[in-house]
Protein backbone atom coordinates (compact mmCIF):
# COMPACT_ATOMS: atom_id res chain seq x y z
CA UNK A 1 0.00 0.00 0.00
CA UNK A 2 1.38 3.42 -0.86
CA UNK A 3 1.68 6.03 1.87
CA UNK A 4 -0.67 8.95 1.36
CA UNK A 5 2.09 11.57 1.52
CA UNK A 6 5.86 11.34 1.21
CA UNK A 7 7.69 14.48 2.33
CA UNK A 8 11.18 14.70 0.88
CA UNK A 9 13.46 16.91 2.92
CA UNK A 10 13.69 17.13 6.70
CA UNK A 11 14.48 20.83 7.04
CA UNK A 12 12.21 23.64 8.16
CA UNK A 13 9.55 23.10 5.48
CA UNK A 14 9.62 19.32 5.73
CA UNK A 15 9.38 19.17 9.51
CA UNK A 16 6.54 21.69 9.55
CA UNK A 17 4.72 19.81 6.79
CA UNK A 18 4.97 16.56 8.73
CA UNK A 19 3.63 18.28 11.86
CA UNK A 20 0.65 19.66 9.91
CA UNK A 21 0.01 16.26 8.31
CA UNK A 22 -0.02 14.63 11.75
CA UNK A 23 -2.43 17.28 13.05
CA UNK A 24 -4.76 16.65 10.10
CA UNK A 25 -4.40 12.87 10.35
CA UNK A 26 -2.83 12.54 6.92
CA UNK A 27 -0.58 9.44 6.92
CA UNK A 28 2.86 10.60 5.89
CA UNK A 29 6.51 9.62 5.75
CA UNK A 30 9.35 12.11 6.20
CA UNK A 31 12.55 11.36 4.26
CA UNK A 32 15.84 13.18 4.93
CA UNK A 33 19.16 12.66 3.13
CA UNK A 34 21.29 13.64 6.13
CA UNK A 35 21.69 11.68 9.36
CA UNK A 36 19.49 14.09 11.33
CA UNK A 37 16.64 16.50 10.80
CA UNK A 38 17.05 20.25 10.60
CA UNK A 39 20.75 20.49 9.79
CA UNK A 40 20.44 23.92 8.17
CA UNK A 41 17.97 25.15 10.80
CA UNK A 42 20.64 24.46 13.40
CA UNK A 43 22.91 26.94 11.59
CA UNK A 44 20.45 29.80 11.21
CA UNK A 45 21.31 33.11 12.87
CA UNK A 46 24.69 31.75 13.95
CA UNK A 47 23.01 28.84 15.72
CA UNK A 48 20.39 30.96 17.50
CA UNK A 49 17.50 30.41 15.03
CA UNK A 50 15.64 33.60 14.24
CA UNK A 51 12.53 31.70 13.14
CA UNK A 52 10.07 34.59 12.64
CA UNK A 53 9.47 38.31 13.01
CA UNK A 54 6.59 39.48 15.18
CA UNK A 55 4.81 41.56 12.55
CA UNK A 56 1.51 41.38 10.72
CA UNK A 57 1.03 39.26 7.63
CA UNK A 58 0.61 42.40 5.51
CA UNK A 59 3.85 43.93 6.73
CA UNK A 60 5.58 40.60 6.16
CA UNK A 61 4.35 40.45 2.56
CA UNK A 62 5.38 44.05 1.91
CA UNK A 63 8.90 43.24 3.14
CA UNK A 64 9.18 40.04 1.07
CA UNK A 65 8.80 41.86 -2.22
CA UNK A 66 8.95 39.90 -5.52
CA UNK A 67 7.29 36.65 -4.40
CA UNK A 68 4.66 38.31 -2.20
CA UNK A 69 1.70 37.71 -4.51
CA UNK A 70 2.52 34.02 -4.83
CA UNK A 71 2.84 33.39 -1.06
CA UNK A 72 0.09 35.81 0.03
CA UNK A 73 -2.57 33.18 0.77
CA UNK A 74 -0.10 30.91 2.54
CA UNK A 75 1.24 33.73 4.73
CA UNK A 76 -2.18 35.12 5.60
CA UNK A 77 -3.32 31.66 6.72
CA UNK A 78 -0.08 31.03 8.62
CA UNK A 79 1.22 34.48 9.62
CA UNK A 80 4.28 35.03 11.82
CA UNK A 81 2.21 35.45 14.97
CA UNK A 82 0.48 32.09 14.41
CA UNK A 83 3.91 30.46 14.11
CA UNK A 84 5.06 32.19 17.30
CA UNK A 85 1.97 30.98 19.15
CA UNK A 86 2.57 27.48 17.80
CA UNK A 87 6.03 27.26 19.33
CA UNK A 88 4.70 28.64 22.60
CA UNK A 89 2.09 25.87 22.63
CA UNK A 90 4.93 23.34 22.35
CA UNK A 91 6.47 24.76 25.52
CA UNK A 92 9.28 26.64 23.76
CA UNK A 93 10.22 29.77 25.70
CA UNK A 94 10.78 32.65 23.32
CA UNK A 95 12.60 35.97 23.22
CA UNK A 96 11.44 38.99 21.24
CA UNK A 97 14.13 41.42 20.19
CA UNK A 98 13.62 45.19 19.96
CA UNK A 99 13.28 44.93 16.17
CA UNK A 100 10.59 42.20 16.54
CA UNK A 101 12.82 39.26 15.58
CA UNK A 102 11.91 36.09 17.46
CA UNK A 103 14.36 33.55 18.92
CA UNK A 104 14.18 30.68 21.37
CA UNK A 105 14.88 32.23 24.78
CA UNK A 106 17.96 30.06 25.33
CA UNK A 107 19.48 31.25 22.05
CA UNK A 108 19.84 27.70 20.75
CA UNK A 109 18.52 26.60 17.37
CA UNK A 110 18.57 23.03 18.67
CA UNK A 111 15.60 23.96 20.88
CA UNK A 112 13.47 24.54 17.78
CA UNK A 113 14.65 21.35 16.07
CA UNK A 114 14.08 19.31 19.24
CA UNK A 115 10.56 20.74 19.55
CA UNK A 116 9.80 19.45 16.06
CA UNK A 117 11.44 16.09 16.85
CA UNK A 118 9.41 15.65 20.02
CA UNK A 119 6.18 16.59 18.27
CA UNK A 120 6.76 14.20 15.36
CA UNK A 121 7.75 11.37 17.67
CA UNK A 122 4.69 11.85 19.86
CA UNK A 123 2.52 12.02 16.74
CA UNK A 124 3.95 8.75 15.43
CA UNK A 125 5.28 10.18 12.18
CA UNK A 126 7.73 7.70 10.61
CA UNK A 127 11.05 9.32 9.70
CA UNK A 128 13.77 7.99 7.40
CA UNK A 129 17.12 9.72 7.89
CA UNK A 130 20.42 9.08 6.12
CA UNK A 131 18.26 8.22 3.12
CA UNK A 132 18.93 10.26 -0.05
CA UNK A 133 16.21 10.00 -2.65
CA UNK A 134 17.64 9.14 -6.07
CA UNK A 135 14.60 9.74 -8.25
CA UNK A 136 10.82 10.13 -8.46
CA UNK A 137 8.68 8.48 -11.13
CA UNK A 138 4.95 9.07 -11.70
CA UNK A 139 2.90 5.88 -11.50
CA UNK A 140 -0.75 5.05 -12.15
CA UNK A 141 -1.82 5.83 -8.57
CA UNK A 142 0.94 8.15 -7.38
CA UNK A 143 4.71 8.03 -7.42
CA UNK A 144 7.57 5.58 -7.04
CA UNK A 145 10.33 7.07 -4.89
CA UNK A 146 13.68 5.41 -5.44
CA UNK A 147 16.38 5.45 -2.77
CA UNK A 148 19.77 3.76 -2.94
CA UNK A 149 18.53 0.56 -1.32
CA UNK A 150 14.79 0.36 -1.92
CA UNK A 151 11.78 1.94 -3.63
CA UNK A 152 8.59 3.05 -1.92
CA UNK A 153 5.29 4.33 -3.23
CA UNK A 154 3.27 7.41 -2.31
CA UNK A 155 0.00 8.89 -3.51
CA UNK A 156 1.40 12.44 -3.14
CA UNK A 157 4.91 13.86 -2.89
CA UNK A 158 5.92 17.11 -1.25
CA UNK A 159 9.34 18.42 -2.25
CA UNK A 160 10.81 20.36 0.67
CA UNK A 161 14.50 19.93 -0.08
CA UNK A 162 15.63 23.55 0.25
CA UNK A 163 17.90 25.57 -2.01
CA UNK A 164 21.41 24.86 -3.23
CA UNK A 165 23.52 26.78 -0.73
CA UNK A 166 25.33 25.05 2.15
CA UNK A 167 25.49 21.67 0.32
CA UNK A 168 27.26 20.06 3.31
CA UNK A 169 24.01 20.50 5.23
CA UNK A 170 21.99 18.64 2.59
CA UNK A 171 20.84 21.45 0.30
CA UNK A 172 22.26 20.03 -2.90
CA UNK A 173 19.45 20.78 -5.36
CA UNK A 174 17.77 17.37 -5.28
CA UNK A 175 14.27 18.79 -5.34
CA UNK A 176 15.01 21.10 -8.23
CA UNK A 177 16.52 18.18 -10.17
CA UNK A 178 13.45 16.01 -9.52
CA UNK A 179 11.17 18.86 -10.60
CA UNK A 180 13.19 19.40 -13.77
CA UNK A 181 13.10 15.69 -14.62
CA UNK A 182 9.32 15.83 -14.23
CA UNK A 183 9.01 18.70 -16.69
CA UNK A 184 9.34 21.82 -14.54
CA UNK A 185 11.33 24.91 -15.47
CA UNK A 186 14.03 26.19 -13.13
CA UNK A 187 14.82 29.86 -12.59
CA UNK A 188 18.63 30.28 -12.56
CA UNK A 189 20.21 30.36 -9.13
CA UNK A 190 21.60 33.52 -7.57
CA UNK A 191 23.11 33.97 -4.10
CA UNK A 192 20.73 35.67 -1.68
CA UNK A 193 21.66 37.12 1.74
CA UNK A 194 25.40 36.94 1.38
CA UNK A 195 28.46 39.08 2.00
CA UNK A 196 30.28 41.15 -0.62
CA UNK A 197 33.98 41.28 -1.32
CA UNK A 198 36.23 44.32 -1.02
CA UNK A 199 39.89 44.90 -0.23
CA UNK A 200 39.27 48.43 1.07
CA UNK A 201 41.69 48.86 4.00
CA UNK A 202 39.02 50.67 6.01
CA UNK A 203 37.21 47.34 6.04
CA UNK A 204 40.02 44.80 6.19
CA UNK A 205 41.81 46.50 9.08
CA UNK A 206 38.59 46.14 11.09
CA UNK A 207 38.14 42.44 10.25
CA UNK A 208 36.35 40.69 13.07
CA UNK A 209 34.43 43.75 14.25
CA UNK A 210 30.65 44.12 14.20
CA UNK A 211 28.76 47.41 14.06
CA UNK A 212 25.23 46.88 15.38
CA UNK A 213 23.62 50.16 14.36
CA UNK A 214 25.17 50.69 10.95
CA UNK A 215 23.60 51.47 7.62
CA UNK A 216 24.04 50.12 4.12
CA UNK A 217 22.43 51.24 0.91
CA UNK A 218 22.41 50.46 -2.78
CA UNK A 219 23.16 53.46 -4.99
CA UNK A 220 23.48 54.11 -8.71
CA UNK A 221 26.17 56.18 -10.40
CA UNK A 222 24.52 59.52 -9.78
CA UNK A 223 24.36 58.74 -6.07
CA UNK A 224 20.61 58.08 -5.95
CA UNK A 225 19.75 55.49 -3.31
CA UNK A 226 17.63 52.58 -4.55
CA UNK A 227 17.48 50.74 -1.24
CA UNK A 228 18.60 51.30 2.34
CA UNK A 229 18.71 49.10 5.42
CA UNK A 230 19.86 49.88 8.96
CA UNK A 231 21.26 47.02 10.99
CA UNK A 232 24.40 44.98 11.53
CA UNK A 233 27.48 45.44 9.37
CA UNK A 234 30.38 43.04 9.94
CA UNK A 235 33.90 43.63 8.69
CA UNK A 236 35.52 40.44 7.39
CA UNK A 237 38.86 39.52 5.88
CA UNK A 238 37.06 39.17 2.52
CA UNK A 239 34.93 42.32 2.85
CA UNK A 240 31.53 43.07 4.37
CA UNK A 241 28.71 40.96 5.78
CA UNK A 242 25.90 41.33 8.33
CA UNK A 243 22.15 41.90 7.97
CA UNK A 244 22.41 45.32 6.32
CA UNK A 245 24.82 44.00 3.67
CA UNK A 246 22.87 40.78 3.14
CA UNK A 247 19.66 42.65 2.41
CA UNK A 248 21.44 45.04 0.05
CA UNK A 249 22.93 42.14 -1.89
CA UNK A 250 19.52 40.46 -2.10
CA UNK A 251 18.04 43.71 -3.44
CA UNK A 252 20.76 43.90 -6.09
CA UNK A 253 20.15 40.33 -7.28
CA UNK A 254 16.42 40.95 -7.70
CA UNK A 255 17.01 44.38 -9.24
CA UNK A 256 19.30 42.91 -11.89
CA UNK A 257 17.00 39.94 -12.54
CA UNK A 258 13.93 42.13 -13.03
CA UNK A 259 15.79 44.61 -15.27
CA UNK A 260 17.70 42.60 -17.92
CA UNK A 261 19.38 45.71 -19.32
CA UNK A 262 20.87 46.70 -15.96
CA UNK A 263 24.48 45.94 -15.13
CA UNK A 264 26.24 45.43 -11.83
CA UNK A 265 28.79 48.01 -13.03
CA UNK A 266 26.12 50.70 -12.59
CA UNK A 267 25.51 49.87 -8.92
CA UNK A 268 27.45 50.38 -5.69
CA UNK A 269 26.94 49.49 -2.06
CA UNK A 270 27.69 52.13 0.54
CA UNK A 271 28.25 51.07 4.15
CA UNK A 272 28.30 53.65 6.93
CA UNK A 273 29.81 52.74 10.29
CA UNK A 274 32.03 54.34 12.92
CA UNK A 275 32.03 57.67 11.04
CA UNK A 276 33.34 55.94 7.93
CA UNK A 277 31.56 55.69 4.59
CA UNK A 278 32.82 52.86 2.41
CA UNK A 279 31.65 52.53 -1.19
CA UNK A 280 31.99 49.17 -2.94
CA UNK A 281 31.62 49.60 -6.68
CA UNK A 282 30.68 46.62 -8.84
CA UNK A 283 29.81 44.64 -5.69
CA UNK A 284 30.81 41.00 -6.01
CA UNK A 285 28.98 38.51 -3.79
CA UNK A 286 30.63 35.60 -2.06
CA UNK A 287 30.08 32.14 -3.64
CA UNK A 288 26.56 30.72 -3.87
CA UNK A 289 27.47 27.82 -1.57
CA UNK A 290 27.86 30.34 1.28
CA UNK A 291 24.52 32.08 0.75
CA UNK A 292 21.98 32.04 3.56
CA UNK A 293 19.23 31.59 0.99
CA UNK A 294 19.02 30.69 -2.69
CA UNK A 295 17.33 33.01 -5.15
CA UNK A 296 15.89 30.95 -8.00
CA UNK A 297 14.51 27.42 -8.15
CA UNK A 298 11.26 25.89 -9.37
CA UNK A 299 9.35 28.45 -11.46
CA UNK A 300 6.30 29.85 -9.69
CA UNK A 301 4.42 29.97 -12.99
CA UNK A 302 4.16 26.18 -12.85
CA UNK A 303 2.87 25.92 -9.26
CA UNK A 304 -0.63 26.73 -7.99
CA UNK A 305 -0.24 29.21 -5.10
CA UNK A 306 -3.59 28.14 -3.62
CA UNK A 307 -2.37 24.57 -3.14
CA UNK A 308 1.41 24.55 -3.78
CA UNK A 309 0.65 21.73 -6.24
CA UNK A 310 2.38 21.41 -9.58
CA UNK A 311 0.37 22.59 -12.57
CA UNK A 312 2.25 19.98 -14.61
CA UNK A 313 2.29 16.85 -12.43
CA UNK A 314 -0.82 16.23 -10.29
CA UNK A 315 0.02 15.07 -6.78
CA UNK A 316 3.43 16.79 -6.73
CA UNK A 317 3.71 19.63 -4.22
CA UNK A 318 6.40 22.12 -3.20
CA UNK A 319 7.29 24.06 -0.07
CA UNK A 320 10.06 26.41 0.97
CA UNK A 321 13.29 27.28 -0.74
CA UNK A 322 13.01 24.65 -3.48
CA UNK A 323 10.68 27.20 -5.05
CA UNK A 324 11.78 30.53 -6.48
CA UNK A 325 10.82 32.36 -3.28
CA UNK A 326 13.02 34.19 -0.83
CA UNK A 327 12.82 36.94 1.74
CA UNK A 328 15.11 39.34 3.58
CA UNK A 329 17.10 38.32 6.62
CA UNK A 330 15.30 38.42 9.95
CA UNK A 331 13.21 35.24 10.15
CA UNK A 332 11.41 35.72 6.83
CA UNK A 333 12.74 32.64 5.06
CA UNK A 334 11.84 30.20 7.83
CA UNK A 335 8.37 31.73 7.99
CA UNK A 336 8.06 31.29 4.21
CA UNK A 337 9.07 27.64 4.58
CA UNK A 338 6.53 27.05 7.35
CA UNK A 339 3.68 28.89 5.62
CA UNK A 340 4.08 27.23 2.21
CA UNK A 341 4.42 23.82 3.87
CA UNK A 342 1.19 24.34 5.76
CA UNK A 343 -0.63 25.51 2.62
CA UNK A 344 0.55 22.44 0.68
CA UNK A 345 -0.56 19.92 3.32
CA UNK A 346 -3.80 21.76 4.11
CA UNK A 347 -4.78 21.58 0.45
CA UNK A 348 -4.59 17.78 0.58
CA UNK A 349 -7.18 17.41 3.35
Amino acid sequence: MPVELAIIGGGAAGMFAAAVAAERRIPCLLIERKARLGSKVLMTANGRCNFAKDISAEQFLADVGPAASFVAQAVRECPPRKIIDGFKSLGVRLRRMADARMFPADGKAATIVHAFGDLLRESGVPILTNCPVMGISPQKNGFAIATKNFTLCAENVLLATGGVSYPKLGSVGDGQRFASELGHSLVPYRPGLIGIETSDPRVTRRAGRRFEDACARVVVRDGKALYEYRGEVDCETFGLSGAAIYNCQRFIEHYLRERPGSRVEDIAVEAMFERESVRVTRPRPRPLKEAIVTIGGVSLDEVNPATMESRIVPGLYFAGEVLDIDGPTGGYNLTLAFATARRAVASMS
